[in-house]
């Protein structure tokens, strides 16, 4: 429950919430904090559009304790955010326009045009694959068809797989998964030119090399089930990896409050603490410079929650 005097005017007569902490981002890094954070006792705002999310996407996470079917990442979207609103934690379904450092206190204002304050900032807004716009692509991601080798490689387990990707990020992934399968196909779908020697490696791991289009993916209830290419050659498989490179890195609300990035648009972070470069400014999850997991995600919150707890209290 939000504290009456936290409440404050602004010039218009508008009433602003001052939060002590705001969390940019509802998937599992803000969720974990937000949890901790309630524990606190703290007077918390969640900040999500609910949309872009790696967690909104993945079906099926297969590599996390506890959970040896899998889970989806919605699953624990939903479990999560009813534990941290029992929690007292305040979750607003908004897209974040701007935020501003005033004085001892953060201005959010979002696109609708309302405002909020909070002493503390959390940014845990992710990362957004590139993915092939096939409708029916969507519905099979983290059950048949995966981004991430470290999650899912073995998932393919001496298993035939098509490897959807542009130029080199394709071609490195189709290597990448020699660790589990022989039996792979990739498809340079955007005929981004291949180095020789990346070819050359394809070829010595006995890698299909396909340099054309995906005209249509084919797809049943979730399940992947191969490709038709340009010219009309169809290949078929029940597995497939989506590599496309150029992803992009939700930190340009960071960015907006001078927070130093990695050369990639990745966060940097006091890794003891998950504090940026800028004071009370803090990021947890994907955004930030590290293997991008869910579990590492989770470890992220609960550490930035500490500290800022730690600065609060």
């Amino acid at each position: 429950m939000i504290n009456t005097k936290n409440i404050t005017k602004k010039e218009m007569g508008e009433l602003t919430i001052r939060y002590e902490c705001a969390i940019i981002g509802g998937g599992i890094a803000g969720l974990q904090a937000a949890i901790q954070l309630g524990r606190y006792r703290h007077d918390v705002i969640v900040i999500d559009s609910r949309v872009s999310g790696r967690s909104n996407l993945c079906r099926c996470y297969h590599n996390v304790l506890g959970w040896p079917n899998g889970v989806s990442g919605q699953k624990l979207r939903d479990i999560g955010t009813e534990q941290a609103k029992e929690l007292g934690v305040y979750f607003l379904d908004a897209t974040v326009k701007r935020v501003n450092k005033n004085k001892d206190v953060f201005d959010i204002e979002t696109e609708s045009g309302n405002s909020y304050q909070a002493q503390r900032i959390l940014f845990a807004t992710g990362v957004k694959d590139r993915i092939p716009s096939f409708s029916n692509l969507i519905p099979c991601l983290g059950k048949s068809v995966y981004i991430c080798p470290d999650c899912d490689g073995y998932e393919i387990l001496n298993k035939k797989a098509i490897i959807l990707g542009s130029g080199t990020p394709g071609a490195n992934m189709a290597l990448t998964l020699t660790n589990w399968s022989k039996d792979l196909i990739y498809v340079n779908h955007e005929q981004e030119p291949l180095e020789e020697n990346k070819l050359e490696a394809l070829n010595k791991q006995g890698i299909t090399y396909y340099d054309k289009r995906i005209m249509q993916v084919f797809a049943q209830d979730g399940e992947f089930k191969g490709v038709e290419l340009e010219g009309g050659k169809e290949i078929h498989a029940n597995h497939g990896f989506v590599a496309f490179g150029g992803n992009e890195v939700k930190s340009e609300l960071a960015e907006q409050l001078g927070v130093e990035l990695h050369k990639n648009k990745h966060i940097l972070v006091n890794p003891r603490t998950q504090m940026t470069s800028v004071e009370n400014v803090w990021a947890a999850g994907d955004v930030v410079v590290h293997s991008e997991q869910m579990t590492i995600a989770m470890g992220d919150g609960m550490q930035a929650a500490i500290w800022i707890h730690k600065t609060l209290n």
